[in-house]
């Protein structure tokens, strides 16, 4: 009974430290393509929270804040008719386009909630923040291409 007891303890530890995930922040060991992957699925799985949009949010390219304002007014371009399809997607699948040491430039197809079909041009840039420094972080995504329904 012990045993069952101390099982059923671990698992449980293991679920709260899952469920309240820490954010992933830049780093020089990811890839481009690691930054892309973790902003779709965070964008995803995105909750009441924003955590998605948070998320995302910390990959933004330097220079991008700069423009996009502060992460209040990010949040309003995330729920725009544009990018809001991005949020609790189907699914999405991620195609390198091309890329040179500093720049890589993806495909997005995304599927929607609502199983109609989008693509994004997805722009990853080297830069510098205060905590990163020669990073990959996203410096640009295009407007939706409607691909049509999925069926």
């Amino acid at each position: 009974m012990e045993l069952k007891k101390l099982l059923v303890a671990i698992f449980f530890v293991g679920f709260l430290s899952s469920a309240k995930a820490e954010m992933i922040k830049p780093a020089e060991n990811l890839s481009a393509y690691d930054v892309i992957k973790i902003q779709l699925n965070a964008l995803k799985n995105n909750d009441d929270n924003d955590a998605g949009i948070k998320q995302t949010w910390l990959f933004a390219h330097p220079d991008n804040k700069k423009m996009t304002g502060p992460y209040a007014r990010f949040r309003i371009m995330l729920y725009d008719v544009h990018y809001r399809i991005l949020l609790n997607h189907f699914s999405h699948k991620i195609d390198l386009i091309m890329n040179t040491d500093d720049k890589f430039v993806y495909g997005v197809k995304v599927l929607s909630e609502e199983k109609k079909q989008f693509y994004y041009l997805w722009h990853v840039e080297r830069g510098n923040d205060e905590n990163c420094k020669n990073c990959w972080f996203t410096s640009g995504v295009s407007m939706p291409t409607d691909q049509g329904n999925s069926i």
